[in-house]
């Protein structure tokens, strides 16, 4: 009994799933920028964690609220261009999940 490789084939799962994690990680960064851009600036709380975690006081979520709001309000952009950066985010993050429901379906569905 001998085992055989199909290197090909090894070689073209390789390459797809380079091309897709650099395409999701490219699409993801793009639409953060996007929507920092278009003036919302994603701010995220942490959750409160053992003693392990040093966890940001009230003073510095307070403090980082402040500088994210001081940051939307500064945008050199017109209404208009804020919009269209909104947009793109949305398209940017709507590839995202289209490349991982993509995958996904290929792993279930296909041979």
């Amino acid at each position: 009994m001998s085992i055989e490789i199909d290197w090909l084939a090894f070689f073209h799962v390789f390459v797809a799933a380079l091309i897709g994690a650099v395409a999701i990680v490219t699409f993801y960064a793009l639409g953060l920028r996007m929507l920092v851009r278009a003036g919302r600036v994603p701010l995220v709380t942490p959750a409160e964690f053992t003693d392990a975690i040093t966890v940001m006081s009230e003073k510095e979520l307070k403090h980082a609220a402040k500088q994210a709001a001081k940051a939307a309000k500064k945008s050199p952009l017109s209404e208009g261009q804020k919009r269209f950066a909104l947009v793109l985010a949305y398209l940017c993050f709507l590839v995202c999940g289209a490349a991982v429901v993509g995958g996904i379906t290929l792993i279930v569905v296909g041979h």
